[in-house]
């Protein structure tokens, strides 16, 4: 057993401290801040959309100038510190960074929250994107917020308005870039809809499509998903990461020097990414002191909710599922009630039909470590090389990098 100060045998569970993150390598999200949810809201205010809520503000605090135009890029999985450590790759995006700093995502670092976040410029206590899964209280499965497999109808489970419904509202025109799949998809109905959506599959296509939705008074929003692709099946300190990171560097770079003038482009990401440690996964099918009093787990392997039966006594059994999950995970991973996590700000603000969605329990891991769960989770799934999802740095820390045309 670990003697971690942070995960003593038999303790009583209290609500997360900064100082417990500190101690335990972790940081909490900075939804007051420089955070991912005010970058739509930052750009509507610079292109002169009225009553954006809290636009004037996140435009103050990240720094945007009025502009015609502006194309906001979104590369999954192109975290901070990932394109900090491998910049060699990257020349323009590299010359972008020492004039930036980086903004923060919130918890859980994993697209679907994100996205909802950035989409809304709301925290995922107000969107309920609170997980790659999560469990749907109307059916008690597992809702998929990604592929949006068991979600139901996506107004009825994000129900913020949109930033791209505000600015379409106030006649801006607004368009989506990304791959046909996407169009319609729970996950942009949810997050990202409003405007209109432009299909293109290689991302030199996507640029193209940007430049021409550029050349007169318009939000562009091009999405590009092969960086976390790659990282989650070769890591993201491998080649094939390094390859996709010229690659888009090259394309962004041509981006930057064809913008019309009067345009911003900000390049920003979702989430950024840890390579897993094989010898830290713990699988909640093969490990009895997981699986006990257990009766769904969800979320995913860097971010894990954990639901027990409902009844009159479940605080108590919360408390004792966390406790043998704190001494089971060791310093592994920072074990917290659910209701704490809310209390400790996780989540932001958390509206009362998005608590159920959080787990009596919720774990964020340390380190490289991670937790599956068999039962429910493909042998793919579990043997992802990169992941996130945790409040580590190097899951945390997105870029916000700006050219101003």
């Amino acid at each position: 057993m670990s003697t971690d100060p942070l995960t003593p045998a038999r303790t009583a569970m209290t609500t997360p401290t900064g100082a417990d993150l500190a101690a335990a390598g972790l940081v909490a999200p900075d939804y007051a801040g420089r955070h991912l949810g005010g970058v739509l809201p930052a750009v509507a205010d610079a292109l002169g959309v009225p009553d954006v809520p809290g636009g004037a503000a996140a435009r103050a605090r990240l720094g945007l100038p009025r502009a015609q135009r502006a194309c906001v890029v979104l590369v999954d999985g192109l975290g901070q510190h990932n394109l900090a450590e491998r910049a060699g790759h990257a020349p323009f995006l590299r010359s972008l960074l020492a004039a930036s700093a980086p903004l923060s995502a919130g918890y859980p670092s994993t697209t679907a929250a994100s996205l909802g976040s950035f989409g809304t410029g709301a925290e995922p206590g107000r969107t309920g994107m609170v997980g790659y899964t999560a469990r749907n209280p109307r059916t008690g499965g597992l809702a998929n917020l990604v592929s949006w497999d068991g979600a139901g109808p996506a107004r009825e489970w994000q129900r913020e308005t949109t930033v791209f419904e505000r600015v379409t509202a106030a006649g801006v025109p607004v368009t989506s870039v990304g791959p046909a799949r996407f169009a319609g998809s729970g996950l942009t109905e949810a997050a990202l809809r409003g405007g209109s959506y432009r299909a293109a599959e290689p991302l030199a296509d996507r640029v193209d499509v940007a430049l021409f939705e550029l050349m007169g008074p318009a939000l562009v929003y091009l999405y590009w998903g092969d960086v976390d692709k790659i990282g989650h099946h070769h890591g993201w300190g491998s080649r094939q990461w390094g390859d996709a990171l010229s690659a888009l560097d090259r394309e962004l770079g041509r981006l930057a020097r064809s913008l019309p003038t009067g345009t911003s482009l900000i390049v920003t990401a979702d989430h950024g990414m840890v390579d897993v440690d094989r010898s830290q996964r713990w699988d909640v099918a093969r490990t009895p002191a997981l699986s006990e009093g257990v009766q769904l787990v969800a979320g995913e392997p860097r971010a894990v909710h954990v639901h027990v039966p409902a009844g009159d006594d479940v605080r108590e059994r919360s408390e004792e599922v966390a406790l043998r999950w704190r001494e089971t995970l060791g310093d592994a991973a920072l074990v917290a009630l659910g209701d704490h996590a809310v209390e400790a700000g996780w989540f932001g603000d958390v509206a009362e039909h998005v608590r159920p969605l959080i787990g009596d329990v919720v774990v964020a891991m340390r380190g490289r470590a991670t937790v599956v769960d068999s039962r429910t989770q493909s042998k793919g799934s579990m043997d992802l090389v990169g992941v996130h999802g945790s409040l580590t740095p190097a899951e945390m820390a997105v870029p916000f990098l700006t050219v101003h045309a």
